[in-house]
């Protein structure tokens, strides 16, 4: 009897699938991008063949929360992600997306973030998803339509509410974002560009993305003291237009709060009665975003990730920069304008119960383009990996897998993706789980995680022995394709 043989066999792993449940040894062939097998251990023989002993094989991990929109296109080779695992990152949330805006003005904070003028060059999204292909990176790629980005191409006056003809032109730009395959809507009602619209301009909107079958994912209004109104507002949201919500980065944030996600999460297992509602997170206490004087309170630390007019300063705590100036932290923190922030706004038992939380998916929230970043951007999965599930044990290896794969496919709709099964595209990391350890760290926030031995993606390999190969075989994921794809 002759044996098969497959393009790539991953030899001996303990196979972790995804859904949650406890390893077990095997072998995993690939062929035409797809797992097409998967077998007792050491029974598959292929043209090239892994050598996976003593390591774990898993689903590549799901970047549910990024800010990679230019990155992906710019840098390609996505090493902060890669080397964590990652084989796919969904970029524009927090109302943050590079597309569809063609810029006439510089772009306001937060916009800011991700961008300058010349880079929002994207008039639709089908433009960026074009840009996205010739570019070729190395993870897949999927795309939220940002509501203060809409806002920017339509309202006059970014202090007030939408008007209805305002509201009619983002519901056109977003249901063609929607038609080019983005996986839906998100907003950042925080932030100065959004902070006016009301919860029925934001309903007008995520209508648009339910009636093409996506999500609304918000960076909700308040994560201070009016948590509670504003985790109730984004619900009602996706209630009235019907699509499930996303609840991003969840946090109870600065001192008069902190304890207080067991009433968050006892909010939101109230609300999930009714409706579907999923949230990330990521495993740190620190939140990082545009320096704003106005959550200067000289209680947390703040530490600057860049400043445009003092370069000299990133990396530096702000009072650290304020004495040294002769200023108080909030005239500091203007005069550092343009800027960003680390805020350490969070405190650890609030943290571990929001990563318990069998429902939080993990998203790094990573800002790829501050010149002194979170630490998170390189170090959020393997984190949660290593220091989180290894060390304090706060749930098993398997369900850590589950929050980075299949928890994250099922919300976005990525039905071949994020699970070890027949048929599925072979998006693969294999990693040690004795060593998988973050290094990125708040001094130190550009260092690569240990304990990757390989990524593959699309059934290419993409990272060997923690160095990028020349192979990118990244794809920006359509919702229709995706949500739509026959396993069978």
């Amino acid at each position: 009897m002759q044996t098969q043989t497959y393009q790539l066999v991953i030899r001996n792993a303990d196979l972790i699938d995804g859904s949650g449940t406890a390893p077990y040894r095997a072998d995993i062939a690939i062929s035409h991008q797809q797992i097409v097998a998967i077998a007792p251990a050491l029974s598959l023989q292929a043209d090239h063949m892994l050598d996976a002993t003593g390591l774990v094989v898993a689903p590549g991990f799901i970047d549910v929360h990024t800010h990679d929109d230019r990155e992906v296109i710019d840098a390609p080779t996505m090493l902060p992600k890669l080397t964590q695992g990652v084989t796919t990152v969904i970029a524009g949330n927090c109302g943050i997306s590079l597309a569809p805006w063609l810029a006439n003005q510089a772009p306001p904070a937060p916009l800011s973030l991700i961008g300058t003028q010349k880079d929002y060059r994207y008039a639709s999204v089908q433009d960026y998803k074009k840009a996205v292909q010739r570019a070729q990176p190395a993870v897949n790629v999927g795309v939220l339509i940002g509501h203060s980005t809409l806002r920017v191409n339509a309202v006059k006056d970014l202090g007030r509410r939408a008007n209805d003809d305002e509201i009619k032109v983002m519901q056109d730009l977003l249901a063609e974002g929607m038609h080019a395959g983005a996986l839906g809507f998100s907003s950042g009602l925080f932030y100065q560009p959004s902070k006016a619209a009301d919860n029925a301009e934001v309903i007008a909107l995520a209508k648009v993305s339910a009636a093409a079958g996506g999500v609304y994912t918000s960076h909700i209004r308040d994560e201070y003291n009016g948590v509670l109104d504003a985790l109730n507002e984004a619900c009602d949201a996706g209630k009235e237009a019907q699509l499930p919500v996303i609840l991003s980065h969840h946090k109870c944030a600065g001192p008069a709060n902190w304890g207080r996600t067991s009433e968050t999460l006892a909010l939101l297992n109230e609300r999930r009665k009714t409706q579907a509602i999923g949230l990330d997170a990521y495993p740190y206490t620190a939140g990082s975003t545009v320096l704003d004087p106005d959550y200067v309170d000289g209680l947390i630390r703040i530490m600057i990730s860049f400043s445009l007019p003092h370069p000299e300063m990133q990396g530096r705590d702000l009072a650290d920069i304020a004495k040294e100036w002769g200023l108080d932290q909030k005239e500091a923190a203007r005069q550092l304008l343009p800027a960003g922030a680390v805020y350490f706004q969070m405190r650890e038992d609030d943290v571990e119960r929001v990563l318990s939380y069998p429902h939080t998916m993990i998203g790094s929230d990573g800002l790829p383009h501050d010149s002194h970043p979170h630490p998170r951007l390189w170090g959020a999965f393997p984190r949660v990996l290593g220091h989180y599930s290894r060390e304090k044990k706060l749930f098993t290896l398997a369900e850590a897998v589950r929050r980075m794969t299949t928890l994250s496919a099922d919300h976005f709709g990525l039905k071949r993706r994020g699970r070890i099964a027949l048929n599925c595209w072979a998006d693969l990391v294999v990693f040690d789980p004795e060593t998988i350890s973050d290094r990125a760290t708040f001094a130190s926030p550009k260092l690569a995680a240990t304990g990757i031995h390989w990524v593959l993606v699309n059934g290419t390999v993409a990272l060997a022995n923690g160095t990028p190969t020349t192979n990118r075989s990244g794809r920006f994921l359509d919702r229709k394709t995706e949500r739509y794809a026959d396993q069978n």
